[in-house]
C-alpha cells in the first residue's frame, strides 16, 4: 500500500478533469517519405503542436528500460514507463541477463523441464516468436535454450515458429529460418534431434491478445500440439509455397504449416513433454497458456486433449493472477504505479481503451497487474474492437472511444481520464500506407472533439504516445536513408515500431502562466506520470522521473 500523495500548495488543479490521451504509435518520422503521420491531414495535431507547450519524448531503448537504444519501444514497456514513471529493465534485458550469467538454466523451472523429458524420453518443445524484433522475443535466447538442452542431455526437441513481419520486415522470414536450419544442421551433428516442427503467421495463429479472436489460439492449440495443418517437408518449403498461392502476403498473415516425414507429423505435443513459451511478452501469451494450463472449465475452444505436459512461459505474464504457473525469469517487480497512487489519494479515475489496446491502459499501466486498485474511484471501459483485417476499417473505434470520453469529462464524476487511441500501431502495423493515413486522419477528428470538451470542462489535454509507427511506414537503407524499393518500383513497407521520438503537448485552455510554455527536453515517457500527477494538483513521488513541466 502507498501513501497519498501530498497536495501541492502553489497549484490546485483545474476545474475539469485532467485527461491523458496516448496516441499509440505516433511519433515524429526521421525521413520525409513512409511518415504518414507528418503526410497525414491532421489540423488538430498541427494546431496543438502550434499553438500549446510541446517537447519530444524518447519511447524507445534505455528511456523504456530495454537492452540498448537500438531495441525500438512497444506498447507494453511503453505503458509501463508511463504508468509507474520510472524506468524498469523489461523483458529482453532481463531474460538476456538471465542468459549471460546462467541464472535461468540454474533455476528450479529449468532443470525441471528438462528433468521431465530425460524420465520419460519425451520430447522438449518451444513455442514462440521467430525473430529478433526483441519486442515479444529474439531468437538468440531461442539458441541459447536449445544449446543448454543438449548439454544438459537432451535428445529430442522440436521448435514451433510464429513467424514475425511485423516488428522485423513484413517478409524477411526466410532471413530467419534458412540460417537457423543450417545452425540446426550443425548442433545435430553428433546425432541430436532438434527440428523445427509446425509455424505460421503471428497474426493468424497463436499470439491473439485480449480475448479479441481465440480462433487463432485454436488454429495454434491444433497446429502445434496436434499437428493438425498442411503438410510440408520444411519450414522454407512452406513458406515459399505461401507466398506463391497468395501473392502479397507478408509474414504476419501467413497460413499454418506443420513439417511431416513420411505422411506424419513429427513433432505433435504428447504426454510426457515439457513445454517452454520463449516469448517474453505477456499481452500475446497469456491466452495459449491458458489453453495449456487452464482445468476442464476452459471454454474457449474445444482443446479435444490436453496433454500432461511441464508447461512454462519465459516470465510470469501476469503477477497478480500468477500465470503461468512455472516460468524461467523473474520479471520486474513494478510497485508504485501512478495508478496506485491516485487511487490512494482519492482521486477518480476512467481508464478507456478498445480491445486491442484496453489491456495497455489497465493492465501494463499498472504495472502488469489486472484489477483495480479500488473499485468505488476507478472505472474501466472496454470498447470491442472489431474482428477484421484493420486495414479494412482503420478509424477502428476512436470515435466509439471518444464518445464515451465527451460523456465523462463534463459529467464531474472523475478527476483524471486516460484513453488510448490504438490506430497508429494497429493500422501501422499492416504496413498499407493508404490505410495509416486515413487512422491518422480519423484520429485527428476525435482530437478536435476531446480540444472543445475539454475547454468547455476547464480541464488539461496532454497528449502523448507510448512508441512510434505510423511516423515509420517504409523501409530505408540504413547508409544513404533512401527508401528501400520493390522490383516493381514501389517503397518496401515497413510494419514494425520506430525508433523515433513521440510528441508531448500540453493543451491547458485556462493557462495563466504559472508554468513556462517552453517544456524540458531530452526526457523520455515515464515523465507523463509526474506530469499529469502535478497537474491534478499534487507533488509526485520523489523518485519519479520528473514531469515535462517548468514551474514558475
Amino acid at each position: 500500500m502507498v501513501k497519498a500523495l501530498e497536495k501541492n500548495s502553489k497549484w490546485q488543479g483545474r476545474k475539469g478533469p485532467v485527461v491523458l490521451v496516448i496516441m499509440d504509435g505516433v511519433g515524429y518520422g526521421k525521413y520525409s517519405e513512409g511518415d504518414a503521420v507528418a503526410d497525414a491531414h491532421m489540423e488538430a495535431l498541427a494546431d496543438f503542436q502550434k499553438n500549446w507547450p510541446t517537447t519530444r519524448l524518447k519511447a524507445h531503448g534505455t528511456a523504456v528500460g530495454l537492452p540498448s537504444d537500438e531495441d525500438m519501444g512497444n506498447s507494453e514497456v511503453g505503458h509501463n514507463a508511463i504508468g509507474c514513471g520510472r524506468v524498469f529493465s523489461q523483458g529482453a534485458k532481463l531474460v538476456s541477463s538471465s542468459l549471460e550469467t546462467g541464472a535461468m538454466f540454474s533455476g528450479d523451472t529449468w532443470k525441471k523441464l528438462v528433468g521431465n523429458v530425460k524420465k520419460t524420453g519425451g520430447k522438449m518443445h518451444f513455442i514462440g516468436l521467430f525473430s529478433d524484433g526483441n519486442v515479444h522475443s529474439h531468437i538468440d535466447h531461442l539458441k541459447a535454450m536449445l544449446v543448454q538442452a543438449k548439454k544438459d542431455g537432451v535428445k529430442s526437441a522440436r521448435i514451433h515458429a510464429l513467424l514475425d513481419g511485423r516488428d522485423v520486415g513484413e517478409t524477411s522470414a526466410l532471413d530467419y529460418i534458412d540460417p537457423f536450419e543450417a545452425w540446426l544442421k550443425e548442433l545435430n551433428a553428433d546425432g541430436s534431434d532438434f527440428r523445427i516442427a509446425s509455424g505460421g503467421g503471428r497474426m493468424f495463429i497463436t499470439m491473439d491478445r485480449y480475448n479479441a479472436d481465440w480462433s487463432m489460439v485454436e488454429r495454434g492449440w491444433n497446429v502445434h500440439v496436434f499437428g493438425k495443418g498442411r503438410l510440408f517437408a520444411n519450414a522454407h518449403e512452406a513458406i515459399e509455397t505461401w507466398r506463391k498461392e497468395i501473392p502479397g502476403i507478408i509474414d504476419q498473415d501467413l497460413k499454418e504449416f506443420v513439417i511431416a516425414e513420411n505422411g506424419k507429423p513429427i513433432g505433435t505435443i504428447e504426454d510426457g513433454d515439457s513445454v517452454v513459451y520463449f516469448n517474453f511478452r505477456g499481452d500475446r501469451a497469456l491466452e495459449l497458456t491458458a489453453a495449456f494450463e487452464t482445468g476442464a472449465d476452459f471454454d474457449k475452444f474445444d482443446r479435444v486433449r490436453v496433454p500432461a505436459v511441464e508447461y512454462a512461459g519465459m516470465m510470469e505474464y501476469d503477477g497478480d493472477l500468477h500465470i503461468p504457473a512455472q516460468y524461467l525469469v523473474t520479471p520486474p517487480a513494478i510497485d508504485r504505479t501512478m495508478g496506485e497512487y491516485l487511487a490512494a489519494s482519492g482521486v477518480r479515475t476512467l481508464a478507456i481503451s478498445e480491445t486491442q489496446k484496453y489491456g495497455h491502459v489497465t493492465y501494463f499501466f499498472n504495472g502488469n497487474k489486472l484489477g483495480k486498485f479500488d473499485e468505488k474511484l476507478e472505472d474501466y471501459v472496454e470498447i470491442k474492437s472489431d474482428v477484421l483485417p484493420f486495414e479494412q476499417r482503420p478509424w477502428m473505434k476512436c470515435a466509439e472511444i471518444t464518445d464515451y470520453v465527451l460523456e465523462a469529462i463534463p459529467s464531474g464524476k472523475y478527476d483524471y481520464i486516460r484513453l488510448n487511441f490504438p490506430n497508429g500501431d494497429m493500422v501501422g502495423h499492416t504496413g498499407i500506407y493508404e490505410a495509416v493515413l486515413c487512422s491518422m486522419e480519423a484520429m485527428d477528428l476525435q482530437l478536435a472533439r476531446l480540444k472543445k470538451a475539454v475547454a468547455a470542462a476547464g480541464g488539461v489535454m496532454v497528449m502523448s504516445a507510448d512508441h512510434g509507427n505510423a511516423d515509420d511506414m517504409f523501409e530505408h537503407e540504413k547508409k544513404s536513408g533512401a527508401v528501400s524499393r520493390k522490383e516493381d518500383g514501389s517503397p518496401k513497407a515497413k510494419t514494425s515500431h520506430s525508433l523515433n521520438p513521440v510528441p508531448c503537448i500540453v493543451y491547458d485552455p485556462a493557462f495563466k502562466g504559472e508554468y513556462k510554455k517552453e517544456l524540458k527536453e531530452g526526457l523520455g515517457i515515464s515523465s507523463l506520470a509526474a506530469t499529469c500527477i502535478e497537474l491534478l494538483g499534487y507533488k509526485a513521488p520523489e523518485d519519479y522521473d520528473v514531469s515535462v513541466l517548468n514551474w514558475n
